[in-house]
């Protein structure tokens, strides 16, 4: 089985991956027979809270956080990027090396994004949602889950969706929908039921499929089979997969199983391995 493409990896360019690494991701893919890889590097606007304690502190975003305890991060290093992608490819000449982005809350921050876009040639662009907000700040999920009630946050999260792919920002996948299921608190909640935010789901889906974007299978955490089949179900034309790496181990993690359950959910690789997965 031909791997599919890995649409969303970091590297060192990714302002919260120390332990990134163009050349040692090239290398792993390699060394799995990946066709493709994406470096789809963060850029984001949206300053809020760095963790103090608990499983989500790390050098990274102490590292990026001011004097006020708000992470603001850093600017994205267009032309540094761009010359790494240009020497890994010289180093790797059978491996098809994507030039991307993974800009998080597109819908909020249009112009900034555009002066990015406009400085380089990105060739996969994912749109995300990180943070909502958190009274007059910004949070993300696992900051979020210990003060407020889990559903209503699920909710809230897929109520954001549809706002963030009505406009015409250049962002052509939505990267995991899936998001804060990452730190759902299965120990006070119990495990994590998509059914019952079967109308959210379907809802936020519908409006990406209405937007002519693609759905991403985020392999970070296994996406729900129901998720994919709602998403065959309001019309999703196209999928993508991305491990979002953030070490080169880690690439490419999950994807046969992925794979199989795109095919089983009909789905079926394109005519090359850059392509999306479209409809069968």
């Amino acid at each position: 089985m031909i791997l599919p493409a890995d649409s969303h990896v970091h590297s060192e360019w990714s302002w919260d991956t120390l332990a990134g690494s163009m050349e040692g991701s090239c290398e792993r893919a390699v060394e799995l027979g990946l066709p493709v890889i994406a470096f789809t590097e963060h850029v984001d606007h949206t300053r809020w809270a760095a963790p103090t304690e608990g499983p989500y502190v790390s050098a990274e975003l102490t590292a990026a956080a001011g004097p006020d305890g708000l992470i603001t991060p850093p600017a994205f290093d267009v032309e540094g990027y761009l010359a790494t992608v240009e020497r890994c490819r010289d180093r790797f000449p059978g491996l098809r090396i994507v030039t991307g982005l993974e800009v998080g809350e597109p819908h909020w921050y249009r112009e900034q994004v555009a002066s990015i876009l406009a400085a380089g040639t990105f060739e996969r662009v994912l749109g995300s949602l990180h943070c909502l907000p958190d009274g007059d700040a910004h949070a993300e999920p696992w900051a979020l889950f210990p003060h407020r009630d889990p559903a209503a946050l699920v909710r809230e999260y897929l109520a954001e969706i549809p706002r963030m792919v009505a406009g015409d920002d250049p962002f052509t996948i939505l990267a995991h929908i899936d998001y804060p299921l990452r730190s759902w608190p299965a120990d006070r909640s119990g495990p994590f039921d998509p059914s019952l935010f079967e109308d959210e789901f379907r809802y936020a889906l519908r409006a990406t499929a209405e937007s002519g974007r693609a759905l991403e299978i985020n392999t970070r955490i296994p996406l729900d089979a129901t998720i994919l089949r709602w998403w065959h179900e309001e019309g999703g034309d196209a999928v993508s997969f991305g491990s979002d790496a953030h070490r080169p181990e880690l690439v490419a993690h999950g994807f046969r199983e992925a794979a199989a359950m795109a095919e089983a959910h009909g789905f079926r690789a394109g005519p090359t391995p850059y392509a999306l997965w479209g409809r069968r």
